[in-house]
């Protein structure tokens, strides 16, 4: 265990680009409007916390752990979550900008994103079981063996997923989303 330990603590408005976030353990915390662009959350311990209207763009996460941890409308963009600790990873998003972050080989199953931007996302080689993707934009994701099983993709929007390449038994979509399945294929659907 870490000799710095914060438990309750409320981190408003502070800039970690200059100066680290102290290491140690942070539980039940909550960061808001934060800035920690380019710098390093590495090596770091999150129990049950939230980050709301921070700013994590490319910001190194490499063994940290994140259990029961929200993301509210920050930004995190270019953010390699396979760097991260696999250990009692448990993550929620809700508004964030998520494009160009990677969950390579992740094993997330039901793992929540609601109404995020996730252009040019890697999902590949990921286990997302009963994932939700609700309103989210998942334009130019990648999705390359990825077990998409009873997840949820019916208030999606732009995804394109290929059937041949990935697993997604009783997986929901819309009507409307279905073209989605179909883009490798080139038709016109009218």
């Amino acid at each position: 265990m870490s000799a710095n330990f914060w438990t309750d603590q409320k981190f408003t408005k502070r800039d970690y680009t200059k100066q680290k976030l102290p290491k140690g353990d942070y539980e039940n915390c909550r960061f808001v409007d934060c800035l920690f662009s380019k710098g390093y959350l590495d090596n770091q311990n999150f129990v049950e916390c939230t980050f709301e209207g921070c700013d994590l763009t490319n910001t190194n996460i490499a063994n940290t752990t994140f259990n029961d941890v929200t993301f509210k409308d920050c930004k995190m963009v270019g953010v390699q979550f396979e760097t991260c600790s696999q250990l009692l990873l448990s993550l929620r998003f809700s508004g964030c900008n998520l494009s160009v972050a990677s969950f390579n080989g992740m094993d997330l199953p039901r793992i929540g994103f609601q109404d995020c931007k996730l252009h040019q996302t890697d999902f590949s080689e990921a286990h997302l079981k009963q994932a939700e993707f609700s309103g989210c934009d998942l334009e130019n994701a990648l999705f390359e063996n990825t077990n998409l099983e009873q997840s949820d993709f019916t208030s999606a929007t732009n995804f394109n997923i290929d059937p041949s390449i990935n697993h997604i038994k009783k997986t929901r979509f819309s009507e409307g989303g279905l073209i989605g399945l179909l883009k490798k294929y080139d038709i016109v659907v009218t």
